[in-house]
């Protein structure tokens, strides 16, 4: 089941910052940040570690240092 939700440009843009592949969907995004934001208060090192790791990775991808599934496939002899 899905549902629309009503939110401002900014608010659409900050989570647009939060994208690690152009067709992310909001859905991945906001289950992204709210797993962040609950982990945050409970171990907080950990949070430090998952935003770190976060944005390392995001960094490969817009360097285009990346797999697509077919060639991880191929390199996993699937």
């Amino acid at each position: 089941m899905a549902t629309t939700i009503k939110l401002q440009e900014d608010t659409k843009g900050e989570l647009d910052q939060f994208r690690e592949y152009k067709n992310e969907s909001y859905d991945e995004v906001i289950k992204k940040v709210v797993f962040i934001a609950k982990n945050a208060s409970k171990q907080p090192k950990l949070s430090k570690e998952a935003v770190q790791a976060i944005e390392k990775a995001r960094e490969r991808i817009k360097a285009g240092k990346f797999l697509t599934e077919e060639q991880a496939r191929k390199r996993l002899g699937l």
